[in-house]
């Protein structure tokens, strides 16, 4: 459609249509990348428009214009989300923030809780059919231009047309502004490669094949989709698209397949990036592209089954208050879609949410795991609304956790050097118990490695991690669901209490080197329960003393065979030459175990009720391969590890 031959009344230069913006005007300005950038700088130049009050979400142009005393005089820019350039005029109190959710904002601007006299946007050129695409910028610019009383449209020709609900018609705007110029473009920051890549590798365990995702914008956010690519099948339903996607676009990782809401699209509401990026979006009928309000309505989003949200925060208190807004009292970005998504995940069937954030700030000086949250500072989201956090630390799951549990989640991904002030803190908070032991202090990167998945002979998936002082009550619950002759069997004696002082003292000599502890869950209604425990502790140099419990109802499923083989590679990786076992004379089957695996082994028959074995790692016999799909006579495997060790 041509524009002058179509409406040439409405086909005006800048200068004309910023001269309708009258003083005193409330003026909507679109977001972020699809800011139209000319109109903006028109408007600024125009001496004559005074006492201009301006609603954007992310703003870019204006950055250029914060530190001019004539320009704060004349304009008073409020902001919903505070970009990286518009930080420091946040921080001197040059600009006004706006706290609230993406998803209510259209409806603030349609019931005129903020009533707009004029709207800027940008757009690409009419099809034949009148329709002018807002492109990379729905978000709430769609809203904005709707319930505003004057729309003028910059249209530029780089201005991709996007699919979906991102459509205004021309009849829908009141002036154009024929001006091609660049679209602004929005990389990240690189900041500290290392943490990133490790956070990365924590979130990448909680992502599953066919998940959903919501992410944000930014090096974080950027770093952790670059850790997705042995993924498969990968839905999208997000607020922003950015160039760190366009990797698992083109490896088909993400092809929206196994989404049930919009299947085969990418639903989305704004774009920012590269000019690469606004190309690939151009006419691509796999994105779907619509207004904020639908994006992030939390009801919305949960019909997305398997909804994984990944969000970043500025720091976590130990109850898990998240705070992503501000440094106190300095506003540092915005409330954006994180709660938005939090609550439509909690919503989704099979759905769960992820905070994800460096342990550290200022060169590693100031912990992001807080006893409190810094005063001033927002609680953008409530500790209710928690699932997982990460750090380059580890993973902390707060979902139905007390306060208790929480600290010792919390505390065990902090940085080393504060875990134990964290833990002193807490104590003196009431938050935890007064004896309780920190975390260990080391980075425990390596026992990563160490972790491993068993498919069992009834098609369940066992997943195997060593144990960590946050699983004490899973480990309590763990042994109060054992039968009386198993206990025996463990103990050598018929102990009726596993107290926290008992279980901090299995725990505490856990160095996941000379004294280590595997713990086996399995998903069980829900939620993973610890069903086998295996630990050695060090009898010598070059050997350590080695022990097991299944539970009843999952023996007889290759499990203790499974856990002697994982740990005898953790005990070869700590310089262990074999192991020592004392077993029961009755235990006949744990006695089968060891002898499958060590046919050489050397048996020792005491006076008493129990037989000492000596296990050489070179005498060991490898398990055919699909391990725990065939049936081990393990059925009470279950040996001791003296008291002490």
């Amino acid at each position: 459609m041509n524009l002058k031959k179509a409406f040439p009344d409405k086909v005006v230069d800048a200068e004309t249509a910023v001269s309708l913006i009258k003083n005193g005007s409330r003026v909507f300005v679109g977001t972020g990348c699809g800011e139209p950038q000319h109109l903006i700088r028109t408007m600024v130049e125009d001496l004559n428009t005074q006492d201009i009050m301006v609603y954007q979400m992310l703003s870019w142009t204006f950055a250029n214009y914060v530190d001019d005393p004539k320009f704060l005089k004349r304009f008073s820019l409020k902001l919903f989300f505070i970009s990286h350039d518009m930080r420091k005029a946040a921080f001197e109190g040059k600009i006004d923030y706006v706290p609230t959710y993406l998803s209510q904002i259209p409806r603030y601007f349609a019931n005129q809780r903020i009533g707009l006299d004029v709207a800027l946007i940008q757009v690409s050129p009419p099809d034949k059919y009148g329709y002018c695409s807002l492109g990379v910028s729905v978000d709430i610019t769609q809203a904005g231009a709707q319930s505003a009383k004057i729309v003028i449209a910059q249209v530029n020709p780089r201005m991709p047309r996007t699919w979906g609900e991102s459509f205004l018609h021309v009849d829908e705007i009141d002036y154009f502004v024929e001006y091609e110029e660049p679209l602004v473009q929005a990389l990240p920051n690189l900041k500290n490669q290392e943490i990133a890549n490790r956070i990365g590798f924590y979130v990448n365990q909680l992502v599953d094949d066919g998940a959903t995702l919501q992410i944000g914008f930014g090096h974080l956010p950027n770093t952790i989709l670059g850790h997705l690519s042995d993924k498969k099948d990968l839905g999208i339903h997000t607020q922003l698209i950015t160039d760190a996607f366009l990797p698992l676009f083109e490896k088909k990782i993400i092809n929206n397949t196994k989404k049930t809401l919009y299947p085969g699209r990418v639903v989305v509401s704004l774009c920012m990036g590269s000019d690469k990026l606004y190309r690939y979006v151009d006419d691509n009928p796999m994105f779907f592209f619509r207004s904020s309000e639908f994006v992030n309505d939390p009801t919305v989003i949960a019909r997305n089954d398997n909804l994984i949200s990944i969000s970043s925060a500025l720091e976590v208190d130990l109850t898990g208050q998240v705070c992503s807004d501000s440094m106190g009292h300095l506003f540092y970005s915005g409330i954006g879609d994180q709660v938005d998504f939090l609550r439509g995940s909690a919503m989704s069937k099979g759905g769960f949410s992820v905070i994800a954030l460096p342990s550290t700030a200022q060169n590693g000086s100031v912990s992001r795991i807080v006893p409190h949250l810094s005063e001033g500072a927002g609680v953008a989201t409530t500790r209710g609304d928690v699932n997982f956090v990460v750090t380059e630390y580890g993973i902390a799951e707060l979902s139905g956790k007390s306060i208790y549990q929480r600290v010792m989640e919390l505390a065990q991904i902090a940085h080393p050097k504060f875990r134990e002030e964290l833990i002193e803190v807490a104590k003196t908070k009431h938050y935890i118990f007064s004896d309780q032991l920190p975390p260990s202090s080391d980075d425990l990167i390596f026992i990563e490695s160490y972790k491993n998945r068993l498919t069992l002979r009834n098609g369940r998936t066992m997943e195997f991690r060593p144990l960590l002082p946050s699983d004490e009550f899973a480990y309590r619950n763990f042994f109060y669901s054992l039968q009386e002759k198993t206990i025996y069997f463990r103990f050598f004696y018929k102990m009726k209490l596993f107290s926290h002082e008992v279980v901090q003292q299995q725990w505490a000599s856990v160095d996941y080197r000379k004294n280590m502890s595997m713990i086996g869950l399995a998903r069980i209604a829900g939620h993973q329960e610890v069903i086998a425990i295996g630990s050695y502790a060090e009898e010598s140099e070059s050997r350590a003393e080695v022990a097991f419990v299944v539970r009843e109802d999952f023996q007889g499923m290759g499990i203790a065979s499974h856990l002697l083989a994982t740990m005898e590679k953790i005990a070869k990786a700590n310089n262990y030459k074999g192991f020592l076992a004392t077993v029961l004379r009755e235990n006949t089957a744990m006695l089968h175990v060891f002898k499958k695996r060590y046919p050489n082994a050397k048996t020792t028959i005491s006076g008493g009720s129990d037989v000492s074995i000596h296990m050489d790692f070179d005498d060991a016999v490898e398990r055919a391969a699909g391990t725990g799909l065939h049936r081990d006579n393990d059925d009470a495997c279950v040996c001791p590890i003296p008291d002490g060790k």
